[in-house]
């Protein structure tokens, strides 16, 4: 597999504010969503304008978080999106990490008559249930990213593989799921089975992990991941080198390093395909900085294989 880098563009708002940490993207409307993982609000990426769209209320009043402030705790964490489908519209659903209680919310967002709208949802218990499936600890849960295969949610852990506990996935009845996030069913209901896991190699000796995934035509699944060493699922870490891979079931079909960026290792978070055929195609993918203070970067793909 090969990827070339095709544009790089920095993530701002209307006035010119960065989109802080974006961890997360998925077609919305006639633009994109992207998620900012230590904010209330995420942005509506359209013509290379970004617009704040609210999808969590304020938390303890914050409605941005960094742990210089002390406010890291308090994140939503909303590290995947996907494209669903809701009341025969189009939404985009959002699910935090579970890496704290605060990370265990759901979020559904969509548009009405043009005008966004968004509303959450607690799901301790599915959280509970994942970790006990994966056998881990639940402060060792961290879900990064999500696609749909079949019509069924595949959901990946991250994983910590230096530590021993490699990149793994769980399967979840899709259409429950958006129906509990809507306020039709409980979170208790929700069962989490079929556990797959991955190796994908590592870069100066810190495994690649999923960062997050998007669905292929032909039923494979192409997943960012990470060469993080960080010391558990809460805290960042330096990023050794990053990756796209192709996996068919739980092998590894092909993998290839991601460029850099400006002399830095891109440590990509979110996925979209724009287009795809059986050599290749082009993608989306959005750059988590890490720093509050500095745009995330909005990067186009060639991939080949």
């Amino acid at each position: 597999m090969r990827i070339e880098l095709q544009s790089v563009e920095a993530l701002r708002f209307q006035d010119g504010s960065p989109v802080r940490a974006a961890s997360a993207i998925a077609a919305f409307g006639d633009g994109f969503l992207v998620s900012q993982d230590d904010a209330t609000s995420a942005c509506w990426w359209r013509a290379g304008v970004g617009m704040p769209v609210r999808v969590l209320p304020p938390v303890d009043g914050h409605d941005s978080f960094s742990e210089t402030e002390g406010t890291k705790a308090l994140k939503p964490d909303l590290e995947a999106a996907l494209e669903v489908v809701l009341d025969g519209s189009p939404a985009v659903l959002m699910l935090g990490s579970g890496s704290t209680a605060a990370r265990m919310r759901a979020v559904l967002v969509g548009l009405r008559d043009g005008v966004p709208w968004a509303v959450s949802r607690d799901l301790s218990p599915l959280y509970a249930r994942v970790a006990a499936l994966l056998g881990i600890d639940p402060e060792q849960v961290n879900l990064e990213g999500a696609c749909v295969v079949e019509g069924v949610l595949r959901w990946f852990h991250r994983g910590r593989p230096a530590a021993g506990l490699p990149s793994s996935s769980v399967e979840l009845d899709l259409g429950a799921l958006v129906a509990t996030v809507a306020g039709r069913a409980e979170p208790a209901d929700l069962h989490p089975t079929g556990v797959r896991a991955f190796d994908l190699g590592e870069v100066g000796g810190v495994g690649l992990a999923v960062t997050d995934a998007v669905t292929l035509p032909d039923g494979r699944v192409l997943v960012s991941a990470a060469a993080e060493d960080s010391p558990n699922a809460y805290d960042d870490g330096p990023v050794r080198g990053s990756a796209l891979a192709v996996l068919d079931g739980t092998r590894v079909h092909a993998t290839a390093p991601l460029p850099s960026i400006g002399g830095r290792v891109a440590k990509v978070e979110g996925l979209a395909v724009l287009g795809w055929d059986g050599h290749g195609g082009r993608v989306l993918a959005v750059v988590d900085e890490d720093d509050p203070a500095t745009a995330s970067a909005l990067l186009t793909l060639r991939v080949s294989l």
